[in-house]
């Protein structure tokens, strides 16, 4: 079996849930009490999926503002970006547009994107349409997945369509591929992102994680 080595890395506004995303597919738990990012996390996540060993190392950044200069050093060489919001909460929503546009400034080769939409077992609770939230995926390219860290309702599925992104990707990103004998085969990769539209359109510090 071929094995895919790949960056990934988890970017949003503080109190989405990012850290309790990542722990609820690599450890299947969630701690209410989990502690606050500084800087940036890192996990490994192994995955079969299409033939493939995907070996995701995943770096869970910080949320808040005063860690935005330390960005680049997390997006160098990451294949792929996971972009957490609440569903609960418009505003980290809106905030994806910047998280986008922070890729495209600070990575050397195109990166390819999913959306995590969060606590989506608040649905009483809920301000972000799924009809809003794909419709800004299909803008730039990225695919959705909603989810809830506290149930783990979709949060497998998410992290399922991020491995079959970077195997349907190879081409065009840092990912390094290996053979069933530990040979590294290379390959030439580039694609295009492109920001089309934002999710501030009406058509529709500490970070702590919630579901």
């Amino acid at each position: 079996m071929k094995t895919i080595e790949a960056k990934a890395v988890v970017l949003g506004a503080q109190a989405v849930g990012k850290t309790s995303v990542v722990m609820r597919c690599v450890r299947n738990m969630f701690d209410k009490a989990v502690g606050t990012t500084i800087g940036a996390a890192f996990f490994n996540y192994r995955l079969n999926v299409d033939g493939y060993q995907v070996h995701l190392q995943i770096w869970d950044t910080a949320g808040q503002e005063r860690f935005k200069s330390m960005a680049p050093m997390y997006y160098r060489k990451a294949s792929i970006a996971i972009l957490v919001y609440d569903i609960t909460d418009l505003e980290s929503f809106k905030g994806l547009k910047k998280w986008v546009m922070e890729l495209i400034q600070n990575v050397d080769r195109p990166i390819s994107m999913v959306l995590f939409g969060n606590k989506c077992d608040l649905t009483e609770k809920r301000e972000v349409s799924s009809e809003l939230a794909r419709d800004y995926a299909e803008s730039v390219g990225a695919e959705l997945v909603e989810m809830s860290a506290l149930t783990s309702q979709g949060v497998n599925e998410g992290f399922e369509k991020v491995c079959e992104m970077l195997i349907s990707n190879l081409d065009n990103t840092h990912a390094h591929v290996y053979d069933g004998y530990g040979n590294r085969e290379d390959s030439t990769r580039k694609r295009t992102v492109s920001v089309v539209g934002s999710p501030d359109s009406d058509n529709s510090d500490d970070r702590r994680c919630g579901c």
